[in-house]
């Protein structure tokens, strides 16, 4: 199998399910936002010693191929994977259990600290910023967006926040508190 179809050659991509857009499309952004906040999960993925960060990181993974699809599919198609509450409740449940373990924070905290924990805040922001694609989108007429998508997007951000805490812990790094300059 070919890698290059030649079909976007003028520009025009098209949507799992059919029909084919302009590739400056808002949802070819929202899409593709996605996929290079998996692609950055995927270098945090690679840099993390810990085995845990590496399987949690995994299955974030596989879900946003499958948020991926779902806003690459405009239209409902029974034969999509779509994200549902069971997704949202499953990171709500691993940010409780994760939080209950580590420091309570006192302070804005600044993105960084260990090499993993700085990837992961990183990610964090990619995945704010497809969140404002996503909703960006909602704004439009004909580009409907599931709001599981939405939800699951925001507690995503929330989801590697924590994790990125959780890999400071785990490699003896402490999170550097942000204190407002006194004038």
């Amino acid at each position: 199998m070919k890698i290059y179809t030649k079909t976007g050659d003028q520009g025009m991509t098209g949507l799992f399910g059919g029909g084919r857009v302009s590739k400056s499309s808002p949802r070819i952004a929202a899409y593709g936002e996605i996929d290079e906040l998996n692609a950055l999960l995927g270098l945090a993925r690679a840099e993390t010693p810990h085995d845990h960060l590496k399987k949690v990181i995994g299955e974030i993974q596989y879900t946003l191929f499958t948020l991926g699809a779902q806003l690459a599919s405009p239209a409902a198609d029974p034969k999509i994977e779509v994200i549902t509450a069971k997704h949202v409740d499953g990171l709500e449940r691993q940010i409780d259990v994760i939080t209950g373990s580590l420091p309570q924070m006192r302070h804005f905290i600044l993105p960084g600290g260990s090499k993993t924990s700085a990837l992961l805040h990183l990610a964090r922001t990619v995945c704010r910023r497809a969140e404002r694609s996503a909703v960006h989108l909602t704004s439009l007429p004909n580009e409907p967006v599931d709001k599981w998508v939405l939800i699951y997007i925001n507690r995503l951000s929330d989801f590697l926040f924590i994790l990125a805490r959780l890999a400071n812990q785990l490699e003896s790094v402490e999170d550097v508190p942000w204190i407002a300059p006194k004038t």
